[in-house]
């Protein structure tokens, strides 16, 4: 009891510093809040198309364009004297002044630095797993340090969830898509489809939170955890993922409300902007954290659902060598989901893999690799028990 009341106490700690400091980093990066739902623009009798200009924050020469005006210079004369449709000018002005809102919102260097951060974390993780090289003791240390810069010191935005929900939450509220979000996706794509969802194992900074947390409630070898642990199957998680990113898209397309926004547990990087329903929520995720394996990612994460099909094709994959694996199932016990017990077997459908190592780390016979190329099927009667040799 003891122990089980130690690990609690290492997970409140960390939580509570996690937030302590993301709310004081993210106060030093600043920047705008992004808008939601429709935006009224302020208009007076006589005022002039500058004065409009001025007063909703819209571009002079923006407005110059669509008024037909010979540039910034010719909005001196009233609104109501330049002859256009009403209906379409405020329509087209509401579109450009969502997209220039949404541009505001973002700290384009801090974006920046945050992606080619990614590219070299990635790499040496990548470089360390093909190698073998990731033991219990440096995972956590290379998750801890995910957190604490792409989390903490970055900040929630940009997410690779966020490519996905905000794009649809974005095009639902106000029918626009924000280019540079799509090219953020095809990036976070790309890497999936490179290198077996490494953006979502290694650099997703709510991601590394969750895996952290599940591996404070065990030990070296996944030794079973001072708190029971499970192993929900992927029949069920799936279920509920694609279920729920369904009724999210349904509700962003039919009505413009983002049911993830209220309660977004990025937003636990950025404290000042989370409600009570968020904390709730944030709380949930993070506590059920020490008993399943990542549960946002499994169970609601829109990116977890697109980036899963997208593994499918992945160059490097977990694979296992047949010829010298001695059907001793570790990797399998060891795994924190069911993915390495359909890997090793590949009897069903293959879940989520997030590339954590542990299969590597505790293969006796190293049969098991981060690799390029098809998965190979086992041998028949590999697993039936027969004449099997233990380590």
């Amino acid at each position: 009891m003891n122990r089980a009341v130690k690990t609690l106490g290492y997970f409140a700690g960390l939580v509570g510093l996690a937030a302590a400091l993301s709310l004081f980093f993210s106060g030093l990066w600043g920047g705008k809040a992004e808008k939601g739902g429709m935006e009224l623009f302020e208009v007076s009798p006589g005022m002039t198309a500058r004065q409009f200009a001025r007063g909703n924050g819209v571009p002079e020469a923006a407005l110059a364009e669509l008024l037909g005006a010979k540039g910034a210079a010719g909005l001196d004369e009233p609104l109501s004297s330049y002859k256009v449709d009403e209906g379409k000018f405020f329509a087209e002005l509401f579109k450009r002044k969502a997209l220039w809102d949404e541009e505001g919102s973002k700290n384009w260097r801090k974006i920046a630095l945050k992606f080619a951060l990614w590219f070299v974390f990635l790499g040496v993780v990548f470089a360390l797993m093909r190698a073998g090289r990731i033991t219990f003791g440096l995972r956590n240390v290379l998750y801890l340090s995910a957190v604490a810069v792409f989390g903490v010191l970055l900040g929630a935005d940009p997410s690779p969830m966020g490519t996905v929900k905000d794009a649809i939450a974005l095009y639902g509220a106000k029918h626009l898509l924000f280019k540079p979000r799509f090219v953020a996706l095809a990036v976070f794509l790309l890497l999936t489809v490179l290198a077996n969802k490494f953006i979502c194992s290694w650099g997703c900074q709510l991601g590394a939170l969750q895996d952290f947390i599940f591996r404070l409630n065990g030990g070296p070898d996944r030794r079973p955890g001072l708190l029971r642990q499970f192993k929900p199957s992927f029949a069920f998680t799936n279920t509920v993922r694609a279920l729920f990113f369904g009724v999210f898209t349904v509700v962003a397309l039919g009505w413009g409300f983002d049911l993830i926004g209220p309660v977004d547990p990025f937003k636990f990087y950025n404290p000042s902007e989370v409600t009570l329903a968020g904390w709730g929520l944030i709380g949930a995720v993070l506590l059920g954290s020490l008993f399943v394996y990542r549960p946002w990612c499994h169970l609601f994460c829109p990116f977890g659902l697109v980036g899963w099909l997208a593994e499918k094709a992945s160059v490097f994959k977990i694979k296992v060598n047949y010829d010298t694996c001695v059907a001793c199932e570790a990797c399998a016990g060891a795994c924190p989901s069911t993915v390495m017990g359909a890997i090793l077997k590949r009897g069903r459908t293959v879940p989520d893999c997030f590339a954590c190592g542990e299969c590597i780390a505790v293969c006796p016979t190293r049969s098991i690799s981060l690799a390029a190329g098809r998965r190979a099927l086992p041998p028949p009667g590999k697993f039936s028990g027969l004449g099997l040799q233990k380590p």
